[in-house]
């Protein structure tokens, strides 16, 4: 991960303000109508994602999925022979 990708990291439950409060610069969150709170934001690179990781399980938030969402302008590679 070598420049800022936006990600989107779904926790079960509805996860509140104070509970995200060290997230809150980096990330925005809903609350889906399916039980899970929904965060997404730029993670500037390994470490940052790591910290992120590490705030959500030490608050004991069950995390369902972490994924890095397509970018527009994100070049795609294709390899020909």
């Amino acid at each position: 991960m070598s420049r800022p990708t936006t990600y989107e990291i779904v926790i079960r439950g509805r996860a509140g303000a104070r509970l995200l409060r060290p997230l809150l610069d980096d990330f925005t969150f809903d609350h889906a109508t399916d039980g899970v709170t929904r965060l997404i934001g730029e993670v500037r690179d390994a470490a940052h994602l790591h910290g992120v990781v590490a705030h959500l399980t030490s608050v004991n938030a069950e995390l369902i999925s972490i994924a890095p969402l397509n970018q527009p302008n994100q070049q795609e590679w294709t390899i020909t022979s």
